[in-house]
């Protein structure tokens, strides 16, 4: 830390303007060895021993090549800080387990995310894409893309999918702004000290829902996601209620929130890159996979993934002991020069583009990666259409470390 100005855990980094983040960054990337940083004091998480950054694209896929060796059960992934065992209730989805455990539930909802189970919901997605830029050229210019375009598609997407009915749509949405609310005081008000009591509602209120429809839907199936996983009895193996519940958390925060996110920095891209948008506009269809790729990377929904060593491995030259943590800075391996040729530049026609974007190799790897394509790539190409000229103003972000997320942001067309 003393060649470093800048601490990874002070809350007050993640609310730098992103060019200077990417400074940060840069300079980590040019270390010989990952940085160590001391872990923030919570209110209501215990100060752990610290944790080392991997910042550079080749330490990340390693890790997440070795499950075994680099854990996510021990304490959870979606924290630095270990999860107190209160919040495993709500929050202690599959992403934060290993196998065998991780196995056996990634095997039973894994089902339902099949590219062939997403081609089912094709038309769907389409339909609801139409209507979305439909209200948005009614409403005209200077609306907020944010909350009128981008957090809508996935949100019904997920809704719909788990049977979730409409009028529930923005009591999910508002929940799940507060589980990834990070430090921001729009969503997790102004009293930190408060702030476990607000997420652990936020989860208690969301897994409810579920589990009152799942209850339901155990005597009068639908064609539903949740009816398919309440009932779900593969090798004999069942979801538990709670289970359920904490898998539907993990659904609507992560794949309405990075979604959401990837949808509004696409935008934000075209806008500031008008000769990617016309190179896109030459060829909405054929350029779609690369362009979509291509924003992933750059918005990198999910900052980091954390892990913890389960015994002394020693990985590209570096030491780590049993026991030490290891946080995966995905946004900053996507900038890594020594794999992305003018990593800062925006280029729909990329190619290879190993991002991670969607996370690292093995059993993390995110189970939506099929859905979420389908859904920036189904939004941009009707907006394209439709509203080729739209654009976006400076966005207002997220003052969080694992969301690189954008609040909202007005647009004109």
């Amino acid at each position: 830390m003393s060649v470093l100005d800048f601490d990874l855990s002070d809350r007050d980094f993640w609310a730098k303007p992103m060019s200077e983040r990417e400074e940060a960054f840069e300079r980590l990337r040019s270390l010989d060895t990952p940085a160590f940083f001391e872990e923030s004091e919570m209110t209501y998480m215990p100060k752990g021993p610290g944790y080392y950054a991997l910042v550079k694209h080749a330490d990340i896929l390693e890790a997440s090549r070795n499950p075994e060796v680099f854990c996510s059960g021990d304490g959870g992934a979606t924290n630095i800080p270990d999860m107190p065992a209160e919040f495993a209730e709500y929050f202690g989805s599959m992403i934060n387990m290993d196998d065998p455990r991780h196995a056996r539930l990634r095997r039973i909802v894994s089902r339902a995310f099949t590219p062939k189970m997403i081609k089912q919901f094709e038309s769907d997605v389409e339909a609801a894409a139409v209507g979305i830029v439909d209200d948005l050229l009614a409403k005209g210019s200077g609306c907020d893309f944010v909350t009128e375009v981008a957090a809508r598609l996935p949100l019904k997407i997920i809704c719909d999918m788990m049977g979730i009915p409409e009028r529930d749509y923005q009591f999910v949405f508002d929940r799940s702004n507060i589980i990834l609310g990070g430090f921001d005081p729009e969503y997790t008000g102004d009293d930190l000290n408060q702030l476990a009591e607000r997420l652990l509602n936020a989860g208690m209120e969301l897994q409810q829902l579920v589990q009152d429809l799942a209850a339901h839907r155990a005597d009068n199936p639908t064609g539903d996601l949740t009816s398919s996983l309440v009932n779900a009895n593969i090798d004999g193996e069942r979801l538990t209620m709670q289970e359920l519940g904490s898998f539907f958390i993990l659904l609507v925060v992560a794949g309405n929130e990075t979604t959401r996110n990837a949808i509004s920095y696409g935008m934000r891209l075209l806008t500031k890159n008008p000769d990617q948008r016309a190179l896109w506009l030459e060829d909405i269809d054929g350029r779609a996979p690369g362009a979509v790729e291509e924003i992933v990377r750059l918005a990198s929904p999910v900052n980091f993934m954390r892990r913890k060593a389960t015994r002394d491995f020693e990985m590209n030259g570096h030491l780590y002991r049993a026991g030490q943590k290891v946080v995966l800075f995905y946004w900053a391996a996507n900038r890594d020069a020594a794999v992305f040729d003018d990593p800062r530049r925006f280029d729909i026609t990329r190619h290879p583009n190993p991002h991670v974007g969607y996370g690292g190799p093995g059993p993390h790897f995110c189970l939506g990666a099929h859905l979420a394509r389908r859904e920036i790539t189904v939004m941009f190409r009707e907006l394209l259409r439709r509203v080729p000229n739209v654009e976006v103003g400076k966005p207002d972000r997220l003052h969080s470390s694992f969301i690189n997320g954008i609040k909202h942001m007005e647009c004109t067309f």
